[in-house]
């Protein structure tokens, strides 16, 4: 089974599927993968979110990490788990649903914004941090933050995120990012997420050199 690190340093970039549909997931998952991406997420906000995270993780699960997002609770962590997901990634900063993650032996991203969210994530076993909204946090602010916390540790921007600015994030210390709207907007078709991901993955390179 895929690791998170295994996972970012095949592709660093995060399929966010708010409002996908059971019915379509494993189509638009499979769009996805063809693309190369290793990590997909259905926020638990869209419709029937744990059916499509079992759908995916039945279809893709040996193949990709497969998790959910905007989980604000340890009860939806147990949920999520239960169906196969492998994954729980925040939109806040909760030392409960961190804990209960990995005591589901499931990989952790919180959401923080400040030094203080992110030393108090790291405490609580975080594999990784979710830096939310990206748009309230420029580069210049990551770059700070990216001072003084641990190097080893991945930093993902997370919120309009575009592939005209992932190259200002990178130069900052980003180590990957979480993709919205930009890559998947409920309804989508999986050719318009293709298209899409073509264009990410373009900017991808250009920023890591080719």
């Amino acid at each position: 089974m895929l690791t998170l690190s295994e996972a970012l340093a095949r592709c660093p970039l995060i399929a966010i599927l708010r409002g996908v549909r059971p019915p379509e997931a494993v189509e638009i998952g499979q769009a996805l993968i063809d693309a190369q991406f290793a990590i997909i997420e259905v926020p638990m906000n869209s419709p029937d979110p744990l059916e499509s995270i079992s759908l995916l993780a039945k279809a893709f699960g040996t193949r990709v990490l497969v998790g959910a997002g905007t989980v604000t609770s340890a009860d939806e962590v147990l949920e999520v788990g239960e169906v196969g997901g492998r994954l729980i990634v925040m939109p806040h900063a909760d030392a409960q649903v961190v804990r209960a993650a990995k005591a589901g032996g499931l990989y952790a991203i919180p959401g923080f914004s400040t030094p203080s969210e992110a030393f108090a994530m790291i405490a609580a076993g975080a594999d990784a941090l979710k830096l939310f909204p990206a748009e309230a946090s420029p580069p210049k602010v990551l770059k700070a933050l990216r001072a003084v916390l641990p190097k080893e540790l991945p930093i993902l921007p997370v919120g309009s995120i575009t592939p005209d600015n992932m190259g200002e994030y990178w130069a900052a210390g980003a180590n990957g990012f979480g993709l919205g709207s930009a890559l998947y907007k409920a309804g989508a078709a999986p050719a318009q997420v293709s298209a899409a991901a073509v264009r990410f993955f373009a900017a991808l390179r250009k920023i890591k050199g080719g």
